[in-house]
């Protein structure tokens, strides 16, 4: 299992969000994470990349027990990790390239063939390659999100976080954002959690759900709006 939570309470402050959280991902396993504003979907999932401590209940994440998480364990946990947001948050002052050889140098990677042949294959696997030294502002917003799809898979993460990644988009890029992320996450065999309130993407692209609902996280088979 890629994720295992279990009896897990997403506590934010003093404020219990959700409790006894059960569920599993597995390896390459593709799921909807839904509910309404303030259900606590970003709880849970700031909970799983370690950006809120899990303090009552079991979990797993690559590997890593969140519960004996410290200041050497967290980054090592990241690593393991691909995150997109809705926000690009690429460096507006820096090339595409130079976003990707940014992520690579800080994540330990030393030899200049190795990352240019990560980099290029990346790239191309996004149909950015013509890109690499355009900037952030010179892409379109599409543009912008395939960057940021291929900078979260840079090191072939075991798990894919992407916490509402089409919101900024219109219907059509939105689609071909979810499908392109589906297609590389299977080459990769990578697990995706994929939060949205799009619910017209989970009727045309269905997968497994997981509801965040009234304090509880619910886990269904078939959509329902």
């Amino acid at each position: 299992m890629v994720v295992d939570l279990k009896q897990a309470n997403i506590i934010q402050g003093t404020q219990c969000i959700l409790q006894n959280v059960n569920f599993t991902l597995s390896k390459g396993e593709f799921a909807y994470l839904i509910g309404k504003t303030g259900s606590g979907k970003s709880s849970l999932l700031k909970t799983l990349y370690a950006d809120l401590p899990l303090q009552k209940g079991r979990g797993m994440v690559a590997g890593y027990d969140l519960g004996k998480l410290n200041r050497k364990t967290i980054p090592k946990l990241r690593r393991k990790l691909g995150i997109v947001f809705q926000d690009f948050n690429l460096l507006s002052d820096r090339s595409v390239y130079e976003n990707l050889l940014f992520v690579l140098k800080a994540t330990g990677w030393k030899d200049t063939k190795n990352i240019e042949t990560r980099i290029s294959g990346i790239l191309s696997s996004v149909e950015l390659l013509s890109k690499r030294n355009s900037m952030p502002h010179e892409l379109s917003g599409g543009e912008q999100q395939r960057v940021v799809i291929a900078r979260a898979l840079l090191n072939r993460p075991e798990l894919i976080i992407a916490d509402e990644p089409t919101g900024n988009l219109d219907p059509d890029t939105a689609d071909e954002i979810l499908k392109l992320l589906r297609e590389l996450a299977v080459q990769h065999d990578s697990t995706v959690l994929f939060a949205t309130h799009d619910y017209r993407i989970i009727e045309n692209y269905p997968a497994r759900i997981i509801r965040c609902r009234k304090g509880s996280v619910m886990d269904e088979e078939n959509f329902v709006v």
